[in-house]
């Protein structure tokens, strides 16, 4: 790897929305207040979570030749929820809320059409010349790399599954991508964790083994409770790819005071690997009693969690209304299409990375009257 010359220079970022609630600064990382985000099913670009692990590159445009496809897909920092997880311990890395996620409709060629392009048809998991996943190499230079370019991989088996919907995506909600979100070009891998989807992409390449860059080998795996930083073997776990599934209450903060009476609880829930929301159940008492629900993705739509009539890939909001007479805690939890449940305890998948944290989302409420 190329060494480290000098300070990484951070004077070129391009602006940014005010409500976004800033993680850090250099590099920028943010997510929007949870009230913005689900106030519609596609994100707004400049409402989307910014994860980035050094300068936003400046890049020229390129060209477009292969059909474009458009792919509506939720990408979710795998870290997403750590502030709650490094409550029960501490853990290293960027301290998310609930916002690391959005949803998005990406335009762009199947990264499969591009392949059968070069000669690697569709369906293909191990080329001639032994090739078994695709890695991608991002313009974008980070500290961890010393100084060396961003990257990641996928198995050439997904790449090459036209319905796995990979894209080189050159465009967001309808518009170019932004600097923040990857222009001019960035790779879309839904239903995995948002790690894998480079962006700002330089190369391409087919490689034996999964790609050996630091984010694949020494970050983003999950890992037991009883590891920590003095007996860690980053060897002994593959990488993570898929996320599991996941919901969070979006309406109300983690402390709300309101009145008695009927209360409107809203939020997302997802799961990875293209798995629909079986169903979403709320507790207004602190999961000793259950309600489940509505779903929706699109108004006026019903949505069925089947990949057919609803989008396989993208988030599915909820909402329900309850009455609410006294102070108390208001959980909720997803049951995706495999049956894939929420852990109760986060206690239960700490892990020294604070990834995943997918435990039963809880706030608290308290109740006041009118006199309060």
């Amino acid at each position: 790897m190329p060494g480290l010359e000098g300070p990484l220079d951070y004077s070129k970022e391009p602006p940014r929305h005010p409500c976004l609630q800033i993680n850090a600064k250099e590099p920028f990382n943010a997510e929007p207040p949870r009230s913005l985000l689900v106030s519609s099913y596609v994100t707004p670009v400049d409402l989307f979570y910014k994860r980035n692990h050094g300068p936003i590159p400046i890049v020229d445009d390129l060209e477009r030749m292969l059909p474009k496809y458009n792919v509506a897909a939720t990408l979710q920092c795998a870290g997403n929820r750590r502030t709650a997880m490094s409550k029960t311990r501490k853990v290293k890395g960027v301290g998310w809320d609930v916002s690391a996620l959005g949803n998005a409709v990406w335009g762009g060629a199947k990264l499969a059409d591009v392949l059968e392009l070069v000669g690697i048809p569709n369906l293909t998991s191990t080329t001639q010349s032994g090739g078994k996943h695709v890695e991608f190499v991002s313009i974008d230079k980070c500290k961890e790399e010393n100084g060396g370019p961003y990257k990641a991989s996928i198995p050439l088996s997904q790449a090459t599954n036209p319905d796995a919907d990979v894209l080189l995506a050159y465009e967001m909600n309808g518009e170019t991508l932004n600097r923040d979100h990857g222009y001019p070009l960035r790779v879309v891998v839904p239903g995995i964790i948002g790690a894998r989807s480079v962006k700002w992409i330089d190369s391409i390449n087919i490689i034996a083994e999964e790609c050996q860059g630091f984010f694949m080998q020494k970050d983003y795996k999950m890992f037991p409770p009883t590891v920590d930083w003095d007996n860690i073997n980053w060897a002994s776990r593959r990488p993570q790819m898929d996320f599991p599934v996941q919901s969070v209450i979006c309406s109300l903060e983690d402390v709300n005071t309101i009145k008695p009476g009927k209360v409107k609880i809203s939020g997302y829930a997802v799961s990875g690997g293209g798995r629909g929301i079986e169903r979403v159940d709320v507790s207004i008492d602190g999961g000793k009693t259950w309600m489940e629900a509505s779903r929706y993705q699109k108004t006026g739509i019903p949505y069925i969690a089947d990949g057919i009539n609803s989008d396989k890939w993208a988030w599915v909001l909820f909402e329900v209304t309850v009455d609410v007479t006294q102070s108390t805690e208001i959980v909720a939890k997803a049951v995706d299409i495999a049956s894939n449940v929420q852990p109760e305890k986060v206690e239960d998948i700490w892990n020294l990375r604070g990834i995943l944290n997918t435990s039963w989302h809880r706030v608290q409420v308290r109740v006041g009257h009118s006199n309060m």
